[in-house]
């Protein structure tokens, strides 16, 4: 199919730009027909993306379904997709209909918020299809804008400083990055991804104002484009303003924020960092396993006292998201691959999570702990559909969140025994969390008397779960339909990062002997 990347990519905004010139009204036919119709744009993108599945050549490092044109002020529109960003397409367009499901019962300005959903969708994609930098750029900063006001119209009662928080957060990193991508434009002449991917960036050490900087020029860019993604991922001690955006953000926010955009800090270190910089990474690699390994205790025991059900599981987020970029800068075939797997599981489980909390607050009102018990008595579809998630965001062998875990944890032995030591603690740290809420909320005796006459999950909920419980358990036990996809991708870049640090070595002794 030609232009399959750009019917992909910008379906969900020609549908939003449909919603907000041609549907007149507040009233509940207006409402209605708003959500159907992004429902079907939603689920059209996503049996449009399928086709990415089947056209997909695995075995191709490079990149493929290419489309490239000139653009605005000499500009290139250039998109493609490979082994390691196909799959970041299939899991946005493959949540985003679950998202927007879940949003029947928004009766607030409904059509402006579909808008925004099907708005974000385009621009999330974008940044996993841009091959330009400036593409990139403007795909990644544009989706703060539909988030921010998600969270800032549809949150909860502290919702505007919440929305603030991570607008400038997130804004205030990425400027740095912007910094970086215009001093990488006047050193390669170019703003093309796949050749900047085989330029050469200097990585002798420099004298930067009386410092003696290693890695030179990769190093300076490395940190600049550090200061985005890490902020972003949220990486640890950066990570303060996810919990406050999930608690206020709705719902559908949430999912989409845990499950999507979190996942764009992680790409973005697999698509410059590594391949980019890869002395500058080699170099900070060690910090990065330690803040890792930070992350995920010190965020894992933070987890363990929360009163709020979403602050609990963002904070549960935050320590998964370690294990990613532990995996990445392990920089070897089972660390990126597990980093990967465990980005993907994490997307159907922490969505799964947050619908969980959504569908007990629709009823009750309150995310507090304590508000709740004995729901199984009550709920018994949703106290099992519940207990899967949860055994799943524990790394339960048989659930994909087992898969990514243990493949990082394989990586990241094989770099520094200590980091992968520690590491393994926050999987004991995560099931005593999990449980604990687990437990709090389903288990016990019903004796709250608001709780007596709760009912059980609809089949709408149900049909909203259902697919995330498939993927869950299919990846679980046939994780090779991941792997297979990023094995050859990962393959290549890994060896091309080793390969560079060879040939840096090489020129540092001839360096040295001279």
């Amino acid at each position: 199919m030609d232009n399959l990347l750009s019917i992909v990519t910008f379906l969900p905004l020609v549908a939003a730009l449909i919603l907000g010139v041609f549907l007149r009204g507040e009233d509940a036919a207006a409402q209605l027909n708003a959500k159907r119709l992004a429902l079907a744009a939603t689920s059209a993108t996503f049996l449009i993306s399928l086709a990415l599945w089947v056209e997909f050549d695995p075995s191709d490092t490079g990149f493929q379904l290419v489309e490239q044109t000139d653009w605005l002020f000499g500009l290139t529109y250039k998109v493609g997709v490979d082994g390691i960003s196909v799959l970041f397409v299939l899991l946005t367009t493959f949540l985003m209909p679950i998202t927007i499901a879940s949003c029947w019962g928004v009766t607030h300005r409904v059509k402006e918020y579909m808008i925004a959903l099907l708005v974000l969708e385009t621009l999330m994609i974008g940044v996993f299809v841009a091959l330009d930098l400036v593409l990139f750029y403007l795909f990644f900063e544009a989706g703060l804008i539909p988030m921010f006001l998600i969270i800032g119209i549809w949150g909860g009662k502290d919702r505007i400083y919440a929305a603030f928080k991570f607008f400038l957060y997130t804004f205030l990193g990425s400027v740095l990055m912007l910094v970086a991508m215009i001093a990488m434009y006047v050193d390669a002449g170019t703003t093309d991804i796949v050749a900047l991917l085989d330029h050469e960036f200097a990585a002798g050490p420099v004298n930067l104002m009386g410092w003696q900087v290693a890695g030179g020029m990769q190093m300076l860019l490395w940190l600049a484009f550090f200061a985005s993604f890490a902020v972003k991922m949220p990486m640890w001690p950066v990570h303060t303003w996810l919990p406050d955006a999930h608690v206020q953000a709705p719902t559908a926010g949430s999912v989409v924020l845990a499950a999507i955009l979190l996942k764009m800090g992680g790409y973005g270190f697999l698509r410059f960092s590594l391949p980019m910089f890869p002395v500058a990474s080699d170099i900070m690699a060690p910090l990065v396993l330690w803040l890792s390994v930070i992350a995920i205790i010190y965020t894992s025991l933070v987890a363990m006292v929360q009163e709020d059900m979403k602050k609990l599981i963002a904070y549960s987020s935050v320590a998964h998201m370690g294990f990613v970029t532990m995996g990445i800068f392990a920089a070897n075939q089972q660390g990126v691959d597990g980093a990967i797997f465990q980005m993907i599981s994490h997307g159907f489980i922490s969505g799964a999570l947050f619908l969980c909390v959504g569908v007990i607050y629709d009823r009750m009102h309150t995310r507090d702990i304590d508000a709740y018990g004995g729901l199984v008595v009550r709920m018994p579809a949703y106290a099992a559909i519940f207990m899967l998630f949860t055994m799943a965001n524990v790394g339960l062998p048989g659930t994909s969140g087992f898969v990514g875990e243990f493949l990082t944890l394989i990586g990241v032995f094989q770099v520094n025994t200590w980091v992968g030591v520690l590491a393994a603690t926050g999987v004991i740290l995560s099931a005593a969390y999990a449980l604990w809420l687990y437990r709090r909320v389903v288990f016990g005796d019903l004796i709250k008397e608001s709780l007596k006459s709760i009912t059980d999950m609809t089949r709408r909920e149900k049909a909203i779960f259902a697919p995330l419980v498939v993927m869950t358990l299919l990846l679980g036990v046939y994780p090779s339909l991941v792997t297979d996809m990023i094995g050859p991708s990962v393959e290549a870049l890994v060896s091309t990062y080793d390969l560079a640090l060879a040939a840096h070595a090489a020129d540092a002794m001839v360096a040295a002997n001279d």
